[in-house]
């Protein structure tokens, strides 16, 4: 990226897939890692999915002579594994923690552990201040069948509020992660519509990558084909995207990605791959509010189920204490009382009150979590109109 002083920035982004004793070939990826970053000098290197912050401290080690100035964002129960590296002095840092984002009974998938969110550093590239952005989204684990598209069309919606409202000083803006979005999902018009962000892979004047930009690609050894399906050659989910500001012009020189292999190693750096008009807006909006409202509905509908079943646990609990009284009562108290039975089914009316109201309360955040987003667009949808006409 140059602007009209020539300033030249190289950025590089890359989800590292590092998932400590889980990931396969973890260490030898980081060391692989670190040797490219430490032979490339990037500028600014924004990564994802650095689940352990002793992964994060050895690339800083390594990386201390060319990247001094660094930055490890902390988040959640394991983290946010996202993680700065810059030839820049970051002269402050902050994190937005996203309020949605999955639910922490799907532990198989484990989004909701991770306490994704987007981390800002602001950097004195010469004259210039940049604010620089990483993020990385609630996954796609279903096309077909997308519970969680509300979660992550919310995500991408404070995402977008968190830049504007935070870049109006900036000189340059870039944003990079994995979005876990294809070029034309909802998400990603909303995005870039409202921040005015532009997208690497189609600005530049030069590629070097992998067929149409794809940044998950099928023929990659840790890659299951069939979860990428229908789309047989990959998806394209990562992204740099850029914008400047009034007083300077930002133009893409060049865009390149990994492509699978690395020369000398007999794995890649990763499962993905590295990345070295205003009624359009209210349609956009409006299809939002509408992928929300869907997500709001379900939520109230699951709100209300864990409501029913546990007024039915304790409707089963104060009548098993109704029955357990009856032998105190009758005349006949040499009655043998069912002790075993009684101990048991009380722990599972216990266990279905503390489990319904720990349900009830999380679906309560996700309603309103859900409603503020829509009550929003719907301002923002409002203020639209007004300004066409």
């Amino acid at each position: 990226m140059a602007d009209s002083n020539t300033i030249r920035l190289r950025v590089f982004s890359l989800n590292c897939w590092g998932i400590r004793y889980l990931s396969k070939h973890c260490r030898e990826r980081y060391a692989m890692i670190g040797e490219l970053l430490s032979r490339e000098e990037h500028d600014i290197v924004l990564l994802q999915e650095v689940w352990s912050e002793k992964d994060f401290l050895c690339l800083k080690r390594k990386l201390s002579s060319t990247h001094p100035h660094s930055h490890y964002f902390k988040s959640g129960v394991i983290g946010s594994g996202m993680a700065t590296f810059s030839r820049h002095r970051i002269h402050d840092a902050f994190l937005y923690r996203y309020s949605l984002n999955g639910y922490p009974y799907m532990a198989h998938h484990g989004d909701w552990f991770g306490g994704k969110a987007v981390g800002m550093v602001i950097l004195n590239i010469g004259r210039l201040a940049a604010h620089v952005y990483v993020t990385h989204l609630h996954a796609e684990y279903c096309r077909e069948k997308d519970s969680y598209l509300p979660h992550r069309v919310v995500q991408a919606w404070e995402l977008q509020q968190f830049i504007r409202h935070t870049s109006s000083g900036a000189d340059l803006v870039i944003l990079a992660g994995d979005l876990n979005l294809h070029p034309q999902d909802l998400g990603n018009r909303l995005l870039r519509t409202y921040t005015g962000l532009r997208d690497s892979y189609t600005e530049t004047a030069k590629f070097d990558g992998c067929e149409d930009g794809i940044t998950l690609i099928s023929d990659n050894p840790f890659i299951n084909p069939k979860e990428l399906c229908p789309f047989e050659k990959g998806i394209r989910i990562d992204y740099i995207l850029y914008k400047g500001s009034g007083r300077v012009s930002i133009q893409c020189e060049s865009l390149s990605t990994t492509k699978g292999s690395v020369p000398d190693h007999p794995f890649p750096y990763s499962d993905h791959e590295a990345l070295s008009k205003l009624a359009e807006l209210v349609d956009i909006v409006t299809e939002a509010r509408t992928e929300v409202k869907v997500g709001l509905y379900c939520a109230e509908r699951m709100r209300y189920t864990a409501a029913r079943t546990g007024v039915m646990g304790m409707a089963l609990l104060l009548l098993e204490l109704a029955i357990a009284a009856v032998p105190w009562l009758a005349l006949r108290a040499d009655q043998p009382f069912p002790r075993a039975s009684f101990y048991l089914l009380g722990v599972l009316c216990f266990a279905i009150l503390i489990t319904t109201f720990l349900l009830y309360i999380f679906y309560s955040m996700e309603v309103k979590a859900l409603q503020g987003a829509e009550d929003q667009m719907r301002l923002a949808v409002g203020t639209s109109r007004i300004q066409i006409k």
